[in-house]
């Protein structure tokens, strides 16, 4: 079983493989009782979002042997949620990511430096 970490790291992996912008890991579990950590990226269009969300559930169940408890959302909604309990993804279109600004809601929240993905097996 993969460390929290570990998870966040291919999650935010897996979405810039298939072109995610502007992707951010916060590590949450210190002020937050929901999960440890969130990545938070952003999608050009509906069909990019069903990309990202794909290609991060078949990754991280090809490499890490992990299925997510539930993917939440509808493309036409503009936000995406893949849960894995202690990693939620957050998929976003560029302006709902914008409206709902939670890097600012978490502004807390370290920011992995997402240099480290060099060191996930497989990158």
């Amino acid at each position: 079983m993969p460390s929290s970490q570990e998870l966040a790291l291919a999650c935010a992996r897996f979405a810039d493989d298939v072109k995610a912008e502007n992707i951010v890991v916060l590590d949450v579990k210190v002020i937050s009782s929901i999960t440890d950590f969130f990545v938070i990226c952003s999608a050009t269009s509906e069909p990019h979002l069903r990309a990202i969300r794909r290609d991060i559930i078949a990754g991280v169940q090809d490499t890490l042997e992990e299925k997510p408890a539930y993917a939440e959302g509808d493309t036409a909604s503009h936000w995406l949620v893949v849960d894995y309990i202690n990693v939620m993804v957050h998929i976003f279109h560029e302006e709902k990511r914008t409206f709902y600004a939670m890097e600012d809601l978490w502004r807390d929240a370290p920011r992995l430096d997402l240099n480290a993905l060099l060191s996930v097996p497989g990158k």
